[in-house]
């Protein structure tokens, strides 16, 4: 259901914009989150958006990505600035749907910052 796309290799201070499809119209109230998981680390919450589009990041990705969804409310886009190779990882789309607790997870895309 859910597809990522838009990982690669970028130098440090470059940006990548990753987008996160879902393939079926979602109505009832949901949340679509970028996780994202280091070599050797725990998954971590990079931010994630409402339905009802309140936003939120992680401190250590406030100011340089930014989360966005486009009017068919169908796909999620993370932009990401000012690349750090700390930010270098597995990125995970998720979708959590409120109503029936159901969890959704794309496949992943690894993003790898160069020093």
């Amino acid at each position: 259901q859910l597809m990522e796309s838009g990982g690669g290799l970028v130098q440090t201070g470059g940006s990548l914009r990753l987008s996160c499809a879902n393939s079926r119209s979602l109505f009832s109230p949901h949340v679509t989150g970028w996780y994202r998981r280091a070599p050797g680390q725990g998954r971590e919450l990079v931010g994630r958006i409402t339905s009802t589009n309140v936003i939120t990041y992680a401190d250590s990705v406030k100011g340089r990505f930014t989360i966005s969804r486009d009017s068919t409310m169908n796909t999620v886009s993370l932009q990401m600035n000012s690349l750090k190779p700390e930010d270098t990882a597995v990125y995970y789309c998720n979708l959590y749907d409120l109503r029936s607790h159901q969890d959704f997870w794309g496949q992943g895309t690894q993003v790898t910052v160069s020093s």
